[in-house]
């Protein structure tokens, strides 16, 4: 026995000598998950392809994890409401430290969102139909401002033109004076031709957009009629990040140049965005197409400047300063008109405890127009609207329950040339609002909300309401809406004196009554896995259909004045307006990168006064996407997708064109670590139409477009 034992003891002595320098051969790999803010994501699964069992992320949305020294290998980050993210590790001999980032992915419902019920609330759980577009999702349009975006997501919204070559925007039915369009929930000054400057929604720096159709006026007041469209800025949480992006477009040689700066140090966070843009002016036809109504499409220079500066005073404490200047320039024939705007604000957010906020703010736009003629200011179309705006909200949850109270104050100045001798008008308006979150039980939810808003100059009050319940009825998510919807008349509505170039006067009415509409909604939606194969993934189908009444809307009749100098037109309100569709989505994303998407509205105009030169209501619509996405190795990463939109003729007798379709083509590569290019072919088909109208495809072919983004922080990591 003494000479066995004897005779083990070399042999496990170098059986353990062998084994410690082994533990030298294993390095630790240390990273991060985070979503598209920049916030941590505890809990997220990561999978090491071939290297034991999974681990989960902790508070802070760190793991770690042993590898073999000098090897490679792969890892999938997977967690609930986002696709599943992968990244190619390389071991060095030494700990290494990387961040994964997970897009929301539109297939799985908990992302979290906020302009349905100002509240933030897992958008599966929202009684209210809303669409989220990530900021991944707009990264693969390559999108400049919100016009591009939408144009290519959303069926049954067109951009298209209105006189001087005005941005005019028809969304279901209603005008671009019927959405309301905000910026981290904070209101745009300024519009031309009943439409906000689409050019300043640019998005750089954009995080997500949330997009609520339907009535919203219970909670925003005036302007969101038929939608609420709301841009959110990023968050980071890196100690700095900045990134450089440039594209060229061979249509009008349009050049796009931006940057985004981030960084965190104790309890600041400072961001600072900066997008610039060139364009020559693009000819679509001959001076002698007496059909067409657009000859060309007007170049000019934009800039966008955005600061956003947040200061955590403790842990509950926070304040949020922001500013941003905005400049413009349209060239024509003739004359150059410029645009200017200058916002600023300051927002505290107090976590009072666990189960109460509250916010205050306030907020100052001014957007300004001027024309200029040989280089010099003309001052005939001088135009500026100012904007004070202060807001309150508080919430206070009991569980699943939740109540909202806030209120908002408005003072409203513009000064333009459509107003007799350039005068100038104000108006102030205040509202207070409360919306009560209740939840009896676990597949049941109902919001019910009321405001009261009322406005100086027409001395006009005006009372809106919404109730929304959701039922989770397996397999079926049912949302059921009624919701009331207003639109003040504007000061230029009210005391406008303009004679349109000749063609005719046109009157304000200080008589004019709020324009209310009443919009009922009916939303099925469905998700579900398929598990197993090539083919497992996630997919979601939504089909939903609308109904809107119009009281008292708000347009110009004949005026027939006293002699024919004064006839023209004057601002009444009408009733009878009727619009009603129906919107189906169907979305699928696998694990293996396939994805495909398309999104269908039928539209149904009762009215006739909405059939105008300038919106063209078309009944079918749709866009569609099929792409593909893949890390294929530590340095390479390639996006391909092939998209379209299709708007059949409309049913109007001002379209000439008819049915038409544009299909496009986009590949992104992931070069290396933090440098990406990007290729696009538009109008992949080639279309061009018979004649440029006001709601024409603004295209005269095929056109392709290149571009260079670098993240300057992941070069150096």
């Amino acid at each position: 026995m003494t000479s066995m034992t004897g005779s083990l003891k070399p042999a496990l002595l170098s059986a353990v000598g062998l084994l410690f320098p082994l533990t030298g051969l294993a390095d630790t790999y240390v990273g991060k998950v985070l979503d598209e803010t920049g916030s941590p994501l505890p809990g997220a699964v990561v999978r090491i392809e071939g290297h034991g069992q999974p681990v989960t992320t902790g508070a802070d949305g760190r793991y770690s994890f042993e590898i073999p020294s000098r090897s490679t290998a792969r890892i999938t980050v997977s967690y609930i409401g986002y696709a599943t993210g992968d990244a190619i590790i390389r071991s060095e001999g030494s700990e290494k430290d990387n961040t994964v980032r997970l897009s929301s992915d539109p297939t799985m419902l908990n992302e979290v969102v906020i302009t349905a019920t100002r509240t933030p609330k897992a958008l599966k759980d929202v009684p209210v139909v809303t669409r989220v577009i990530s900021a991944e999702e707009i990264g693969k349009t390559d999108a400049t401002n919100i016009q591009d975006l939408l144009t290519e997501e959303l069926p049954g919204l067109e951009f298209g033109f209105a006189m001087s070559q005005e941005t005019s925007l028809n969304m279901s039915g209603f005008g671009g004076n019927a959405i309301l369009f905000l910026v981290d929930g904070e209101r745009l000054a300024g519009e031309t031709m009943d439409n906000v400057d689409y050019n300043r929604l640019n998005l750089e720096n954009v995080g997500k957009v949330e997009i609520v159709k339907g009535a919203s006026s219970a909670l925003y007041g005036a302007n969101a009629v038929g939608g609420v469209v709301n841009l959110i800025t990023k968050e980071h949480d890196e100690p700095w990040r900045l990134n450089l992006n440039s594209r060229y477009r061979n249509a009008g040689k349009e050049w796009r140049t931006g940057g985004d700066l981030s960084f965190n140090s104790g309890k600041w966070n400072s961001n600072t965005s900066v997008q610039h843009s060139t364009m020559n002016t693009i000819r679509l036809t001959d001076a002698f197409d007496t059909e067409s109504k657009i000859h060309e499409i007007y170049g000019g220079t934009t800039l966008n400047i955005k600061e956003r500066l947040t200061y955590r005073v403790s842990e509950r404490l926070r304040l949020i300063a922001r500013g941003g200047y905005f400049a413009r320039t349209s060239d024509r024939a003739n004359y150059d008109d410029h645009y200017h705007d200058y916002n600023g604000g300051l927002r505290g957010v107090w976590d009072i405890d666990e189960s109460q906020n509250l916010e205050v703010s306030y907020g100052y736009d001014q957007y300004d127009k001027s024309r200029y003629t040989g280089g010099r200011r003309t001052h005939d179309h001088d135009y500026s609207n100012r904007q004070h705006i202060a807001h309150g909200l508080y919430t206070k949850f009991w569980g699943a329950n939740g109540l909202t109270v806030g209120a908002d104050y408005m003072h409203d100045y513009l000064n333009t040339y459509q107003f007799t001798d350039n005068a100038s008008h104000s108006q102030t308006s205040v509202d207070a609002f409360v919306q009560f979150d209740y939840n009896p039980l676990s597949w049941l939810n109902i919001i019910a909300s009321v405001r009261d808003d009322y406005f100086s100059a027409s001395d006009n009050n005006a009372v809106t309401s919404r109730i929304a319940t959701m039922f989770k009825l397996r397999p079926l998510s049912v949302r059921a809406s009624y919701a009331g919807g207003f639109r003040a008349p504007t000061l230029k509505e009210m005391y406008m004196c303009f004679d349109m170039a000749g063609i005719q006067m046109i009157y304000g009415n200080p008589d004019l009554k709020p324009e209310k509409s009443h919009n009922f909604n009916l939303a099925l939606e469905h998700n579900g896995q398929v598990r197993g194969g090539i083919l497992a993934g996630s997919y979601s189908l939504t089909l939903s259909g609308y109904y809107n009444y119009y009281d008292r809307r708000i347009t110009t009749t004949d005026f027939p004045g006293t002699d024919r100098l004064e006839e023209g037109a004057i601002y009444a309100n009408e009733d009878g307006v009727r619009v009603a569709g129906a919107d189906f989505n169907a979305r699928y994303r696998t694990a293996s990168g396939l994805g495909a998407s398309l999104s269908y509205n039928y539209l149904h105009v009762a009215h006739r006064s909405l059939d105008s030169q300038f919106s063209q209501p078309r009944p079918h619509s749709a866009t569609w996407r099929i792409d593909y996405e893949r890390r294929l190795c530590s340095a390479y990463k390639l996006y391909a997708g092939l998209s379209g939109r299709y708007l059949s003729k409309a049913s109007s007798r001002y379209d000439t064109d008819g049915a038409y379709s544009l299909w496009k083509f986009t590949l992104q590569q992931r070069i290396w670590r933090g440098i990406s290019v990007n290729f696009i072919i538009d109008n992949l088909l080639n279309y061009k139409p018979k004649t440029y109208y006001w709601n024409s495809a603004p295209t005269n072919g095929r056109t392709w477009s290149a571009g260079l983004s670098i993240d300057v922080n992941d070069i150096f990591k």
